[in-house]
């Protein structure tokens, strides 16, 4: 395992997701955090109820865990966390943060835990320490001075619903709906696009439905690497019979074959569960054509049993009853030809015909999708047309079947349940002014893109970063950079130090933060959090380890700080009661959204979780129809622009050793990486093609068309197995040649799965 860069090591992992690979995976980052004695009762807890809920990714815990309850990528996030190595005052001294600036994402984080928070010295160019009570006063003070309007609060995947909760209602008190979260880099094109078809901006899915499903239809979904929990259900489900038909431009380890770890014959034998029964490659963008072809298979197989005499294959009583604009749809899937699918799928008719065979002999099936699905200029439609697929048969809202996107961070979904939105018309404005006796502003505020382009403008003057690596993240890298120190005020709350606190504005701040894993002990004891599950499920997690730094606050004490020093007194609000007790901050999430979280301090610990209700899955449609609408998509490539002499398709990955921008190690095992993340994954037949050799040093270059010039150096061409006109590399070291332009249609969620690109030997 290859825990530091070197010159990189390419070749084939020939063996199974899971089993002695994820082991070694697993021990070698323990042995590179040297993480605390506490760290090994933390896994025994971890994702159990009543025990600490992974600060991974947002997959499901289940009522009835396994005595190990958590992956590998659970397991290195947790010795993240609980990592050794800290990052005291000392350190800073010692560095410039000009200096820091050259330094990898990896080599930042493994400096460790921020220990005391931390001023930015403009003369010297290094970070101070200061006073909690200092902090708190200066940046008050600052956001006072400035117009509530031109400020940002952005919000990572991490925080609890807790925290969530009341830095959404500080930006409304304060006076701005100005609340980006990491939803708008991933999956913001879910809750855009299912909301417009399905009323409900979530999946429709629980994990018992997994349990019951005789066919799964995965795209654009990194199972092995991304939310490896899941290979249980998925081994479980392929064992007794469930067909799963997999498309990915990349032929991924996890949805292939899966030796599991806990099974000790499975480990001793070397044996393994296959997967997918059909595995498909089609094109970056390519999944509109794709399903434009399954819904062409399986209105032809309809007509072919109603002229016959059979048994019909579309539900009509489910489309007639529920459904809206099926007609139309249905003359779209007639008009559009066979040629077209192909050439834009890179699939052929035969394949897709015996995928949607399998559609066709399934009573229920899931549709599974993920970053691949919603990070093109038209994922929205790609959206649209899954749920067509599914709406065919009626496989929405019922068990065993329906929509499951398939979210990164552990409480990415939960903060827009509890308020985490630019949009005033998703949140309850009414139970705020009743409970808070304030009048909540009513101008849409700005999204991860807006910020950015207000940014750039100088048209804001304040970031307040609650966890997240924001500007590594984001599209436009080096625009985005010059632009931030123009900014009066920047402040990041953070557990270890990344890029986004090496780029400051005119006053900085840097505020170590308590770790979920970590016990949070306040005026009324030891604290409990709360986060949302991919499903809907709510769970509560209490940390119990040592803290990293006896300076640490935790989030919602750092919030509610920074609100108290900012905001005049109100009666109604009360930072410091529900910073002693935040049973008390429940009680505000049970009030302004008691249909999804009535007693909600009772079931805090429900094995499984508790559901907090989606619409959908009961056939409650929340659109304008009041029905399911079946959408016709205006174009099949999701791209948003088109094949050209020399332009490729770029897809930005993550690797086996990553979970979003935190680098775990050097390690892509899953791929046959070890090593380095300077490649360029192409396939055999288009480095021939372009007259480019293995082992060559190359430069990509945007291809946008904007007069800009974008460029990243330094990349290792490297056979792998893609499609045609596309090539590969690594998130977020290829976000510099991404537009700020260049994101979804609906949602504006960057389009990091199919950027054109040009390659410069």
């Amino acid at each position: 395992m290859a825990n530091r860069r070197d010159k990189g090591r390419i070749g084939e992992y020939r063996s199974p997701v899971g089993g002695w690979g994820s082991v070694r995976g697993i021990t070698s980052i323990a042995a590179s955090e040297r993480p605390s004695v506490d760290a090994l009762d933390t896994l025994r807890r971890q994702n159990k109820p009543g025990g600490f809920m992974c600060t991974s990714c947002a997959w499901p815990k289940p009522a009835h865990p396994h005595g190990l309850e958590f992956c590998e990528n659970g397991a290195k996030a947790t010795f993240w966390e609980l990592t050794s190595r800290r990052c005291t005052p000392d350190f800073f001294a010692s560095h410039t943060v000009s200096e820091l600036r050259d330094w990898s994402d990896y080599d930042l984080e493994q400096t460790g835990r921020l220990t005391h928070p931390m001023r930015y010295d403009p003369q010297s160019d290094k970070y101070v320490p200061v006073g909690w009570d200092e902090a708190f006063a200066r940046i008050g003070s600052e956001l006072k001075a400035l117009d509530p309007k031109s400020t940002i609060f952005y919000a990572s995947g991490r925080a609890s619903l807790e925290t969530s909760y009341l830095y959404a209602l500080f930006a409304r008190l304060y006076g701005h709906n100005n609340l980006p979260d990491s939803s708008n880099m991933c999956h913001e094109t879910t809750s855009v696009g299912l909301r417009k078809v399905t009323g409900s901006p979530v999946g429709t899915c629980t994990l018992e439905d997994f349990d019951s499903c005789d066919a799964m239809f995965f795209f654009g979904q990194n199972t092995g690497t991304n939310s490896p929990r899941f290979l249980h259900p998925l081994q479980q489900a392929a064992k007794r019979g469930c067909r799963i038909v997999t498309f990915n431009p990349i032929r991924e380890k996890g949805l292939i074959a899966f030796r599991n770890p806990q099974n000790p014959v499975e480990m001793l034998t070397g044996g393994k569960t296959d997967i997918s029964e059909l595995y498909f490659q089609p094109r970056p963008g390519g999944d509109t054509a794709v399903l434009m072809g399954l819904c062409k298979h399986v209105l032809a197989a309809d007509e072919e049993c109603r002229a016959s005499g059979g048994t019909p294959i579309l539900d009509t009583e489910f489309l007639d009853t529920h459904c809206h604009g099926f007609e139309a749809f249905r003359a779209q899937v007639e008009a559009t030809s066979w040629e077209d699918i192909e050439t834009e799928s890179g699939l052929t008719r035969e394949g897709l015909k015996n995928a949607a065979d399998v559609y066709c002999a399934a009573k229920r099936v899931i549709g599974v999708y993920g970053m691949g699905v919603t990070q093109h200029v038209r994922g929205f439609e790609t959206i649209g047309m899954f749920v067509n697929l599914l709406a065919l048969r009626g496989n929405i809202g019922r068990e065993g079947a329906g929509i499951s996107p398939v979210r990164g961070h552990s409480n990415v979904q939960g903060q827009r349940t509890v308020g985490i939105s630019e949009k005033p018309e998703l949140v309850p404005y009414d139970k705020l002014r009743q409970l808070f006796d304030f009048e909540p502003p009513a101008e849409e505020g700005m999204a991860t893109v807006a910020a950015c382009e207000g940014i750039i403008a100088g048209k804001v003057h304040a970031f307040i970063g609650l966890g997240g690596n924001f500007l590594r993240a984001i599209p436009e890298t080096a625009i985005m950079e010059a632009a931030w120190p123009n900014m009066q005020l920047t402040v990041q709350i953070a557990t270890k130090l990344n890029r986004s606190h090496l780029i400051n504005g005119k006053s900085a701040w840097l505020l170590p933060c308590l770790g979920r894993s970590e016990e949070d002990m306040q005026e009324s004891g030891p604290q409990i959090v709360t986060v949302e599950d991919s499903t809907s499920c709510i769970h509560g997690s209490i940390g119990k380890a040592k803290p990293a730094s006896k300076f640490l606050k935790s989030e919602l004490a750092i919030v509610a700080g920074i609100a108290k020093a900012t905001l005049p007194q109100k009666d109604k609000v009360a930072w410091d009661a529900w910073t002693a007790d935040y049973g008390k901050v429940r009680d505000l999430i049970e009030a302004t959204y008691p249909d999804k979280f009535a007693n909600f301090n009772d079931r805090l610990f429900t094995p499984g979780g508790f559901n907090k209700g989606i619409p959908a899955r009961d056939r409650i449609w929340n659109t304008a129809s009041g029905k399911l609408e079946f959408t016709v998509a205006e174009a099949l490539n999701s791209c948003g622009f088109d094949d050209a002499p020399g332009r490729y398709r770029l897809m930005t990955l993550r690797s086996n050793d990553q979970f979003n921008t935190t680098i775990y190690g050097y390690s892509d095992r899953l791929r046959g990486i070890e090593g380095t993340r300077d490649v360029l994954l192409m396939s055999q037949e288009e480095i021939d093609m372009a007259g480019l050799k293995a082992g060559q040093v190359v430069s990509l270059v945007s291809d946008a068309g904007d007069g800009i010039h974008r460029e990243v150096g330094g990349l290792t061409v490297t056979p792998f197995n893609l499609p045609r006109g596309c090539v590969a590399g690594y998130y977020p070291e290829l976000n510099p040649l991404m537009p700020l332009s260049h994101h979804d249609k609906l949602a504006q969620t960057p389009a990091a799965k199919s950027v054109p690109v040009r390659i410069v030997p």
